[in-house]
């Protein structure tokens, strides 16, 4: 926070967020974020060769959205899905087509995402595609190998200029 002697006369605006997850193993994350369309970038690892880092983008496409990007880390302890505060939103042009792609790739369809006081935590799954209202053309959550959630949004491609 800048005290009140600093002078702020040019804000420098944060251009990208890029979500950082602990996780239990980084090599398995790459492998499930892979089915989603992340290509692992630089990675990086300990002395004994165990992949510790990594950094994932999904690749440019050519239909004007920006490309999607995560960076993993090895936990330093137990990666626990009921404490983690925090959820991926993503959007794709198709998540019918991408939640086919997750059940016939291995993925296990847990079916409908059931309500809060019967729910059980699940790690790897792909549920069933909803349709909130503020997400008309179908919203798809999927829970990683940690259990962090990922909800997916449908979007249209912006419109060449």
């Amino acid at each position: 926070m800048p005290t009140k002697t600093a002078a702020i006369t040019t804000c420098i605006p944060v251009h990208r967020v890029v979500p950082f997850a602990h996780v239990a193993d980084v090599q398995a994350s790459l492998n499930f974020y892979a089915l989603l369309g992340f290509l692992p970038g630089n990675t990086q690892r300990n002395h004994a060769g165990r992949l510790v880092w990594a950094w994932a983008q999904s690749e440019n496409m050519k239909t004007g959205l920006t490309p999607a990007a995560i960076m993993f880390a090895q936990a330093s302890g137990p990666v626990n899905p009921d404490d983690q505060a925090v959820l991926f939103y993503m959007h794709c042009l198709n998540v019918g087509a991408l939640r086919a792609h997750l059940l016939a790739s291995g993925v296990p369809d847990a079916g409908v995402f059931p309500p809060r006081d019967t729910r059980e935590t699940q790690r790897g799954v792909a549920y069933a595609t909803t349709y909130p209202v503020y997400m008309s053309e179908g919203e798809l959550r999927v829970h990683d190998p940690d259990g962090y959630v990922i909800l997916i949004g449908q979007c249209t491609p912006p419109t060449p200029l």
